[in-house]
């Protein structure tokens, strides 16, 4: 028997379809299907991405024991093995970072989101700012500030230029700033700059220091507590050795007073310290309540890069980079190449930087080494493009073999890209 032969159930078939029909009328197609854009045909093929040696300013490889850390089952942002978690990380960057701060915690981004967090978060609108430049983070610092209002007072040099303590405090007393922005690992011009004194001048004027180890933390020594740093972050994909996407950071007593002490609200309230201390069981109160969603995942694989770090020493770290770059430095000047950053002392370990040698197209040179060697080398930025190249050896990547291979790869560049001379 035809089920539509029934009364009853025309009687409902009409109802609905009378319901679609007003619905229509007034805007609301819940009848009727509204897709109107085809699956993409690229999201029909399986990922595919290639494999490189990531032999740049980072990131660098990740570790086999790191991916299968970010690759075990998620569990919920605000479940109690995931704040037990967070706890180990909050160890791990104390330990990294050499310091006992309680307000220890690694952002949910990468490294210009711990920067962003520490200006927004301690500097307030018509505030002054003093920001060292000699390179990329510098500039960044200050367009950063200048757009949330600070007053932003800049020292700045070449790449590759660093500033003495005398310097600094002659800024200081001049500008009378709330904060001092200084680089440690200048990933840009391959530099590493002294910090002993630059905390305790600060100080004396009643100003607090911010310090950018992006690029240098694991690889060059840095002691917060002991070097008198206020604020200190770091991100995950360099010496670290984790995926991008986390960022430790870590705020003293003296910048946590400035901090929460203020007459305004912070400009964002993701990077709201306020908020994300409670998020990090950092502020004393019993409960964690929902701010964001955490990166699981990226949590997970941090954890356990910070582990490897641990395991192995800050100071074998330090020791292992050092001699890792001194080989690599060696076989540069070997095949002829000027390293940019002139005094040793001054040279970033994770990062080395050599001045494009004469005859060349620096393009041409990374292009061919990418192709043939499957090696990513990459040259300068912000101020430094066009001076140099920079190839960085960190981490799981810091190794005599990897150098090697580096080496041999730009050996290969310079016999087959030699520009004409005409």
């Amino acid at each position: 028997m035809d089920l539509l032969l029934c009364p009853r159930i025309q009687t409902t078939v009409l109802k609905l379809v009378g319901f679609v029909a007003r619905s229509t009328k007034h805007g609301v197609h819940r009848g009727m299907s509204s897709v109107t854009i085809p699956p993409p045909a690229c999201m029909l093929r399986p990922l595919e991405a290639p494999f490189r040696y990531l032999f740049g300013p980072g990131p660098s490889n990740v570790p086999p024991r790191v991916l299968a850390a970010g690759g075990r089952p998620i569990i919920g942002h605000m479940h109690s093995e995931m704040f037990g978690i967070m706890n180990d990380i909050k160890k791990g960057i104390q330990y990294a970072f050499q310091t006992s701060n309680n307000m220890t915690l690694a952002m949910s981004g990468s490294g210009h989101t711990a920067m962003e967090c520490a200006l927004f978060n301690i500097v307030e609108p018509g505030e002054s700012v003093l920001v060292a430049i000699n390179g990329i983070w510098g500039e960044r610092v200050a367009e950063i500030a200048e757009r949330m209002g600070a007053k932003v007072h800049t020292l700045v040099k070449t790449p590759g230029g660093h500033f003495t303590n005398a310097e600094i405090e002659q800024a200081l007393a001049k500008h009378k700033p709330v904060l001092f922005f200084l680089t440690h690992g200048e990933s840009s011009a391959g530099l590493v700059h002294p910090v002993d004194g630059v905390g305790d001048t600060c100080h004396k004027y009643n100003c607090l220091l911010l310090v950018d180890s992006v690029a240098s933390l694991g690889a060059a020594p840095l002691l917060m507590d002991q070097q008198n740093i206020d604020i200190l972050y770091t991100g995950s994909q360099k010496a670290l050795n984790a995926p991008p996407g986390t960022a430790p950071i870590s705020f003293s007593e003296r910048a946590c007073h400035k901090m929460f002490n203020r007459k305004t609200k912070p400009v964002s309230y993701l990077l709201d310290m306020t908020h994300l201390s409670n998020y990090w069981g950092n502020d004393g109160k019993p409960e964690r309540t929902y701010h964001h969603t955490g990166p699981v995942s990226g949590f997970f694989a941090l954890r356990e890069s910070l582990a490897i770090l641990a395991e192995t020493g800050l100071e074998n770290s330090w020791k292992h980079h050092t001699e890792v770059a001194e080989y690599f430095w060696k076989g540069l000047e070997d095949l002829g190449l000027k390293l940019f950053i002139k005094d040793k002392d001054l040279r970033l370990p994770s990062v080395t930087t050599i001045a494009i040698p004469e005859g060349y197209n620096w393009k041409e040179l990374l292009a061919y080494i990418m192709k043939h060697h499957r090696i990513e080398f990459a040259g300068g930025l912000g101020p430094s493009v066009g001076m140099l190249l920079r190839i960085g050896l960190m981490g799981y990547n810091c190794n005599k073999a990897n150098a090697a291979m580096a080496l041999a790869a730009l050996e290969d560049a310079l016999k087959q890209c030699r520009m004409s001379k005409a």
